[in-house]
């Protein structure tokens, strides 16, 4: 990884999130302490990994971390909050769940949410922290595999391939079958079709 300079502290934390974009389904973050003493090779940004690559690290993560948790805000509250508090609350609930208290926490992206420890946020922190990359993977697994069981729901959808973000497939599909009730009604695609179908 690259020239962040860590804090020496033991016990740091790396938190990162999967799925602000997205037009349905949960904001879902992740919270990872890993050991010293048993590195994971091929620790990576999420998106630039494989989904069967992604699967095998979660694995040997799940496996090898001091602890890990996750968080996650579901459509309602991101309604309610917006994306951005939505995903801080997220990340608040993915280090509250964790087993230890980190001595750091350091997190990917240019904001950091309120915390009873020191936090740092580190811009392009995925590429940069193996924590925040063992973060990215779990959250991005743990989503994608909501999205899967949201595929088993509606088929129709094919959330199995663009996993609920905005592409013109998604799109198709909600002006054909309509707004799903895991979808985020404060989105402007999602609420230009219920004003729509008014």
């Amino acid at each position: 990884m690259t020239d962040f300079v860590r804090p020496e502290v033991r016990l740091v934390c790396g938190v990162d999130e999967v799925g602000r974009g997205p037009l349905i389904g949960a904001v879902v973050t992740a919270a990872v302490i890993l050991d010293p003493s048993q590195p994971i090779a091929g620790l990576a940004d999420s998106k630039k990994l494989s989904e069967k690559k992604r699967q095998l690290l979660a694995t040997e993560i799940r496996q090898k971390a001091l602890c890990w948790a996750l968080g996650r805000a579901d459509p309602a509250e991101i309604d309610q909050l917006n994306i951005l508090h939505a995903t801080m609350l997220a990340m608040q609930r993915a280090v509250a769940g964790l087993r230890l208290q980190p001595e750091w926490v350091l997190i990917d992206g240019n904001r950091c949410p309120q915390l009873p420890v020191p936090a740092t946020a580190v811009v392009k922190g995925d590429s940069k922290v193996a924590e925040i990359s063992a973060a990215s993977i779990l959250a991005k697994v743990a989503r994608d595999e909501e999205m899967h069981v949201l595929h088993q729901r509606y088929p129709q959808f094919g959330f199995d391939r663009h996993k609920g973000y905005p592409t013109a497939d998604h799109l198709l599909a909600i002006q054909q079958f309509g707004v799903l009730p895991e979808h985020r009604r404060s989105f402007k695609p999602v609420l230009q079709q219920l004003e729509a179908a008014r």
